[in-house]
């Protein structure tokens, strides 16, 4: 079992990060998010604002994300239909909370776990 802590603070005392500030925070990196201290999934973060997300289960997904307001909306492979999300940073890392609604999900930027994001390949019918 791994026991994360996750750094939460405010969102609504804090300025959403534009696209461009998302994009230099995250472009190159895989960061593992967390809901309410368990781990939640993981996205790893490429050139031209393309993604790969995973509900750390090796089934990763790919997408794209862009900027609509405050929020940063994700499109994936699998879901046409966007997730969007308002970004914050906080000294622990991002807070993420969907749609900017204070009732919804709000996962956290989780501490670095020393783990590997890990993608299987496709399934394979005989």
């Amino acid at each position: 079992m791994i026991l994360v802590t996750f750094a939460a603070h405010s969102v609504a005392a804090q300025t959403p990060l534009s696209g461009s500030e998302f994009d230099k925070y995250t472009q190159g990196k895989t960061l593992f998010y967390g809901f309410e201290g368990q781990i939640y999934g993981v996205e790893r973060y490429l050139p031209n604002r393309r993604v790969i997300w995973s509900f750390l289960d090796g089934n990763c997904k790919e997408g794209i994300w862009y900027q609509q307001g405050e929020q940063i909306c994700f499109v994936y492979e699998d879901r046409l239909d966007p997730q969007c999300w308002v970004f914050t940073q906080s000294g622990g890392g991002l807070i993420a909370q969907f749609e900017g609604n204070p009732q919804a999900t709000e996962l956290y930027e989780a501490e670095d776990l020393g783990e590997e994001m890990v993608c299987y390949g496709p399934d394979v019918g005989v």
